[in-house]
């Protein structure tokens, strides 16, 4: 239980200080133990823009480590967010650790096109 309360107010902490726009949105990381989630989110309107996620059906079924099909997601919300137009983001990583598979996404995101 100290290690959720610890990591609960971690992300506290970043959302203080991270909030997104229509033009700047935020891309959130949710990491699970199997998969991981992204979506790029209009805090001010109270929407999520695009999504993707570990889960979906075209890197499902990509072979390969979940840092792998991490760098994957990465690419596939950049791929949505050019779509929308959108070029630039701030970065939420959820109270992870910059490092594994969130820093995987981050660099899939990047090559992508998106900047944070």
């Amino acid at each position: 239980m100290e290690k959720i309360s610890k990591k609960q107010k971690i992300r506290y902490r970043i959302r203080k200080k991270i909030s997104g726009e229509t033009q700047k949105p935020r891309l959130s990381v949710f990491r699970s133990n199997s998969d991981i989630y992204a979506q790029l989110i209009d805090d001010g309107a109270g929407k999520t823009l695009a999504s993707a996620s570990s889960a979906d059906k075209d890197i499902k079924a990509q072979k390969g480590t979940k840092t792998e099909k991490s760098k994957l997601v990465g690419s596939a919300i950049a791929r949505k967010a050019t779509e929308l137009g959108i070029k630039e983001c701030r970065f939420d990583r959820g109270g992870n650790l910059y490092h594994g598979r969130v820093k995987a996404l981050a660099d899939g995101a990047r090559e992508g096109g998106l900047e944070f």
